[in-house]
């Protein structure tokens, strides 16, 4: 990373690493505690700013048996608890800190559709699905994500911040969404889209409510803030981390059907990358990502406008290749396509900060190929070229190199 020219690394802790049994009950794994203090002490000592995400969506198992973790309102003090051990032991250090990465994703893919652990959600969405509810289950759990966030926010603010001067935040998901046509219809479906993907998170941290929009389609299954709830949620950042990768067109859908409630019909929007036959942009390995490099620049204006320009991290930016083992290695290492997938999307993001966007900093994903969640190890993000075959050798692909001349 050095060699790199990188100044920044971000990094997610691995809460059971720190907490075996997710809980102050089964005792701080010291072994967990060295491991990350060895890192974040290589970092500093390399000159890179350590950038530590606290959940990734990674729940200890223990309390997803108990009491079927963000589920219940119990996470709440499980994890405060968590986040209270990493303050104390790396907070001397580490000045950058991400509560939750992509909540809306884990809500999504873990309680929705069950794409994602823990796999719940209404069988006849996908038989696949023991349990769940894909009507409720996404919104509970986004619920009690807010409020483990904004708990973790406020004691980080009131017994650390001072002492150890850091920033924390967020880091949230969101694709851009463009009118299928010029239909009133379809523009309204586009702001529904950006309401149900972003300010699902971005409303309740800045102004401690659901988006109307919601709270008029999803109704009494939509949880509420109490009045106390609201105070703490409210404000509840100094940053706030955004991941973008596509954009996709947006079109009205008619009313769902009333008896099979869920999230991905609530909002009565379809979306697709695909109009009139041609692509809103050439299309990457995985099938949902279309190369739309000024949608950055829409969305970060679009927050700057509806959430009173915050401090902004892109926290992931990327693009995908397919994983072929048949390849030579040093084809598989000529990657101009990410070349110009980065130049362009840093091109549009330099003149968003022109606009007046306040950006500080921009996180590819990924330094290096890795698992990515259902596809496995059947496509590759990475800038660095991971050998599966050969006991996890590395090599830059060209778009490392290319960012080693460009940060330089």
């Amino acid at each position: 990373m050095k060699d790199m020219n990188l100044d920044a690394y971000r990094f997610s802790i691995s809460w059971s690493r720190i907490l075996p049994k997710g809980n102050l009950s089964g005792g701080i794994n010291q072994e967990g505690i060295k491991y990350y203090n060895k890192l974040i002490n290589e970092l500093l000592a390399n000159g890179m700013t350590p950038f530590v995400t606290l959940f990734h969506f990674d729940l200890p198992q223990g309390l997803d048996d108990e009491y079927g973790g963000f589920l219940s309102p119990r996470i709440v003090k499980d994890y405060v608890d968590y986040v209270e051990v990493c303050f104390k032991e790396f907070g001397d250090r580490v000045k950058h800190w991400i509560t939750l990465n992509e909540p809306s994703g884990y809500s999504t893919g873990g309680y929705g559709d069950g794409t994602e652990a823990p796999g719940r959600c209404s069988s006849w969405l996908n038989p696949n699905c023991s349990d769940g509810d894909s009507g409720t289950e996404p919104y509970l759990v986004s619920h009690y994500q807010i409020l483990a966030h904004a708990s973790a926010v406020r004691l980080y603010k009131t017994k650390y911040q001072e002492s150890q001067k850091g920033l924390i935040g967020i880091t949230l998901a969101a694709h851009w969404f463009v009118p299928y046509s010029q239909q009133q219809s379809d523009r309204h479906a586009t702001s529904r889209a950006l309401d149900f993907m972003l300010g699902w998170f971005m409303e309740p941290i800045t102004i401690g409510k659901y988006p109307k929009n919601m709270q008029s389609l999803v109704g009494r299954r939509l949880p509420k803030f109490t009045k106390e709830e609201r105070r703490i949620v409210r404000g509840s950042f100094d940053f706030v981390g955004i991941n973008y990768y596509t954009s996709y067109y947006a079109f009205h859908a008619p009313k769902p059907n009333a008896s099979q409630p869920n999230y991905f019909t609530d909002s009565r929007v379809n979306h697709t990358g695909v109009r009139n036959g041609i692509p809103i942009g050439p299309r990457a390995a995985s099938e949902w990502l279309y190369v739309y490099p000024r949608g950055i620049k829409n969305l970060l204006l679009y927050i700057k406008a509806k959430y009173n320009n915050p401090l902004i991290y892109i926290t992931e930016n990327g693009v995908d290749e397919l994983n072929n083992p048949k390849l030579p290695l040093e084809e598989a290492l000529i990657d101009t396509f990410r070349i110009d997938y980065h130049y362009r999307h840093l091109h549009y993001l330099r003149s968003a900060i022109k606009d007046g966007v306040n950006v500080k900093g921009y996180f590819v994903w990924s330094l290096l190929d890795n698992f990515e969640w259902s596809t496995g190890y059947t496509v590759r993000l990475g800038i660095n070229f991971v050998d599966y075959k050969n006991h996890l050798k590395r090599y830059h692909k060209l778009s490392a190199l290319w960012f080693k001349n460009f940060l330089q």
